[in-house]
């Protein structure tokens, strides 16, 4: 799990924040034509009137179970328009499932993941994929990829069972396909491999080669 150092009006998701108040005094004072092009494409939506349509309670990954984190732990956008998503970030909790629940639930924990794997392989999504979690402890990394927790610990091989990795490596195929990530462990990667993260997951027993065998399967099997 992972941190991201968003100051209080990049976390503004609800209503007119600061930084929309602003995107639109900037509007209206020199036009659309005098801002960059790409900062417009990441930011219109945010104007009053424009924020995108949203089901409560809707999910991206089919059988998953919608069980949603602190409005403190993950920031709004409209994913891959305003940031293009190319990357999953596989992490383990140093917990169980509902622990995992828990403080992805909690406002204080400044940190969530958009999806969490149970050891069962039962899926909780937390976060729309669209949506920036803070889940990689780098904000560049949280704004292009997609975070997946799974419940066990680095040091105990016995926490990732076989339902956990079919499901986590289904779920990584469905990721790929609707955003056309490539299947390999440049596109795929752990927590530890984060620029500037102290993170350890998914640790020395997570079994990258049958991982990345087993999501190439099921993104075949999705072609």
């Amino acid at each position: 799990m992972g941190e991201e150092k968003d100051t209080a009006a990049e976390r503004g998701r609800r209503g007119v924040n600061r930084r929309t108040l602003l995107i639109g005094g900037a509007v209206a004072a020199v036009g659309a034509g005098a801002l960059a092009s790409d900062e417009l494409g990441r930011l219109w939506w945010r104007l009053p009137g424009v924020v995108k349509k949203r089901k409560e309670g809707e999910v991206d990954a089919k059988g998953a179970q919608w069980v949603a984190a602190s409005d403190y732990n993950w920031r709004r956008a409209d994913r891959p328009d305003d940031y293009e998503i190319d990357m999953v970030v596989i992490h383990v909790v140093q917990g169980g499932y509902a622990t995992a629940l828990r403080v992805f639930k909690d406002p204080a924990h400044g940190a969530a993941a958009h999806y969490v794997v149970r050891k069962d392989g039962h899926v909780a999504q937390m976060i729309r994929e669209l949506d920036v979690a803070f889940h990689a402890g780098n904000k560049g990394y949280n704004e292009r990829s997609i975070g997946i927790e799974h419940e066990g610990f680095v040091d105990k091989k016995a926490s990732f069972t076989d339902a956990m990795y079919a499901s986590s490596a289904r779920l990584t195929a469905g990721i790929c396909k609707r955003y056309d990530i490539p299947v390999d462990r440049e596109h795929i990667i752990g927590h530890v491999e984060v620029p500037g993260t102290d993170h350890t997951d998914p640790g020395p027993h997570w079994d990258w080669d049958r991982y990345i065998r087993l999501v190439r399967d099921a993104r075949t099997a999705l072609a």
